[in-house]
């Protein structure tokens, strides 16, 4: 009985440790299997990737458009649907010949080429046609299209798209497949000449004379006398002088808005000479928007309104000492 008993229990235990052993390495097969799948999904994202994204060692540090020994002297900004601006360069100076000449705004022109020709774009973030088109910088589809000229010569153009974050755009020089992310915004790079124009255009920062209705100043041996010889007041003096010097273009009026103005009677009007000439100064109120014009230009040009009102709410009788 106890044989045939420890035989039976022998029997039985035989197929239970092979069964063990088979269901190991049934398990095993399959975390094989998984580690096996993970592995070449990690290789396929990775594929993906360095497809899409062009490489880490593809910018070679460079900037998107390589000036080289070129001087750049002419900057055209362009949308699709036709509209442009031009910027040229004469000497040190970059001028609007949409503007009769009028200068350009130096520190907007020259972030546009820092970001363009001297900063290193850094990784691509796609580089593939497709992406060309959903980020907006194929040569059929863009929002800017930037052009770099040298000697009537074009040396670069770069396709500016879709906004990754903020203050960022996505870029592409039309000679490469690499797409990158720049520090500028669309509004960088305006299409209406007026928004590139010189923001300190009618700042007068050295007068030597002012005169308006209600108050005439002369500045002598260092000091600011009135027409009668007496001292202004130094705060409401200092309020109008510095109106002056901080007084701010924001662009260009339109034609209908230039010629009301011709139909009505300025708000202020200052004769001014300084150390560099001298210029009359008008200022204007036409509902809600304000305006200046000056002797030595031909435009109608948008202030805003609190410049307006610095100018104009200078107290000429508290100027001038009167009861």
């Amino acid at each position: 009985m106890a044989g045939r008993a420890g035989t039976g229990i022998l029997d039985t235990a035989a197929p239970a440790g092979t069964l063990l052993r088979q269901g190991a390495w049934a398990v095993n097969r399959v975390g094989l299997f998984l580690g096996i799948l993970l592995i070449a999904q990690l290789f396929l994202t990775l594929l993906l990737y360095r497809q899409d994204s062009a490489g880490a060692g593809d910018t070679d540090n460079q900037a998107l458009v390589s000036s080289g020994a070129y001087v750049i002297d002419e900057l055209t900004v362009e949308d699709a649907n036709g509209n442009s601006v031009v910027l040229r360069r004469t000497g040190n100076l970059w001028q609007l010949p949409d503007l009769a000449g009028l200068p350009a705004d130096p520190e907007k022109v020259a972030k546009v080429l820092q970001q363009l020709t001297d900063e290193d774009p850094g990784w691509t973030v796609a580089h593939t046609l497709a992406a060309r088109q959903r980020f907006q910088v194929a040569d059929y589809h863009f929002r800017r299209k930037v052009s770099l000229a040298s000697l009537g010569q074009t040396i670069g153009t770069v396709y500016l798209g879709t906004s990754p974050g903020f203050r960022k755009v996505h870029a592409r020089n039309e000679r490469s497949d690499g797409i990158y992310s720049l520090d500028l915004n669309l509004y960088d790079l305006p299409l209406e000449a007026g928004k590139w124009l010189e923001p300190r255009l009618l700042q007068v920062r050295a007068p030597v004379a002012i005169t308006a209705d209600g108050y005439s100043l002369q500045r002598r041996d260092g000091e600011w006398r009135l027409g009668t010889g007496k001292a202004p007041d130094p705060r409401e003096l200092q309020a109008l002088l510095d109106a002056l010097r901080n007084l701010q273009v924001l662009g260009v009026a339109s034609q209908e808005q230039q010629e009301a103005t011709t139909r009505s009677e300025a708000t202020l009007v200052l004769d001014i000479t300084s150390l560099a000439g001298s210029r009359k100064l008008e200022f204007f109120r036409l509902g809600d928007d304000h305006f200046a014009a000056s002797s030595e230009y031909p435009h109608l040009f948008r202030i805003s309104a609190y410049d307006f009102d610095q100018l104009t709410g200078i107290d000429s009788l508290l100027l001038s000492g009167a009861q």
